[in-house]
Order: structure tokens, then sequence, then C-alpha cells
């Protein structure tokens, strides 16, 4: 399934990020969260890219946060 701008999305897989704003510098496991994709990175200044995490998902926690994430790391769970 292709995932598109707007999707609800889930992590599928096991992503460990360092700068949650509520654990900075700290590991924190994305496995199972739930966001919405807000971008997806295919060019830069009008130029085509090839971006090894092209999908911009952003998070509500406490606080608000985007990561960027490969394809195969996520399912989408609802269409945008």
């Amino acid at each position: 399934m292709e995932i598109k701008i707007g999707d609800r999305v889930r992590v599928a897989e096991s992503v460990v990020i360092y700068h949650n704003p509520q654990n900075r510098n700290e590991p924190f496991e994305l496995k199972g969260l739930e966001g919405e994709v807000s971008d997806i990175i295919l060019e830069r200044d009008g130029k085509p890219i090839s971006a090894n995490m092209p999908i911009l998902v952003q998070f509500k926690l406490e606080r608000k946060f985007k990561v960027h994430l490969r394809e195969s790391e996520l399912e989408v769970i609802a269409n945008g």
C-alpha cells in the first residue's frame, strides 16, 4: 500500500530516536506509536532526490514532534 500525506500510520518496526522532546538525548522507542504523515520528501530545490528516510511523520504525545522514517518501518492504519 502506498503511503500518502495525511495518512494515519503506526510504526511497525523497532526504531529508536534520541530527539524526543520529553526524553532529550535518551533512547526512545517508536514501535507501536501512531502519527500522521506530514510530508514525503522526494525533491529539494526542485530537483529529485533519493532520501534514505523520505517520510516525515508527526507524533503527538505530551508535545508534538516529527521523525523521518522509511516506508518499510510503517503501516497505514487510516487513509488521509
